[in-house]
């Protein structure tokens, strides 16, 4: 099983990306985790560029989440919604309506920020974006607020709580994942 984790954050030392490197210590030895790092090279979206063949961010994008059995995305939060990279991506990805490649692709939303909330707002908003492009999206939440004070020196997530929620999302999205690949069988 491959899980492709996109991180809505391009900021280097990104809390969201810890976030996501966190997590992939919760996947089994089984799974092939892989962190997207392709977000800041996907141009604007604009209708008349997206022809055949596509931009080649676009096309590596679209690529790495067909060959992917599940998506974990990470997102902060930017004026109480998501990052524009992000969207824009996603505003790629959901083209064509029919057949885009997050169709009935089981999806987790997790965040981070740096205020009290954990971008809460962002997650719904993420949900509500990735329901409208027919992914589907696992229940779970994890919300990490005040991020600068729940990592480690070494990147990882030190707050048990939140583990134990990333945890449940993480075996929510497995398990979604595995009744879309028993079904596809």
């Amino acid at each position: 099983m491959k899980v492709l984790a996109i991180s809505g954050s391009l900021r280097r030392d990104s809390y969201n990306t810890k976030l996501l490197r966190t997590a992939e210590e919760l996947f089994p030895s089984g799974v092939d985790f892989v962190l997207y790092e392709g977000l800041k090279a996907v141009p604007p979206y604009d209708e008349e560029d997206d022809v055949q063949p596509a931009p080649a961010a676009v096309a590596a994008l679209r690529s790495a989440i067909a060959a992917a059995d599940a998506i974990l995305f990470a997102t902060p939060e930017y004026n109480s919604s998501v990052p524009g990279s992000l969207k824009n991506a996603l505003d790629w990805v959901s083209r064509p309506p029919a057949t885009n490649p997050l169709r009935n692709k089981p999806v987790a939303v997790v965040g981070a920020s740096t205020g009290a909330f954990g971008a809460v707002w962002a997650q719904a908003e993420l949900r509500k974006v990735l329901a409208a492009i027919g992914a589907r999206v696992v229940d779970g939440e994890v919300a990490v607020g005040h991020a600068p004070t729940r990592f480690d020196e070494a990147g990882r997530l030190e707050d048990e709580p939140l583990q134990e929620q990333l945890q449940e999302t993480v075996e929510a999205l497995l398990a979604e994942a595995g009744a879309r690949s028993l079904v596809a069988a």
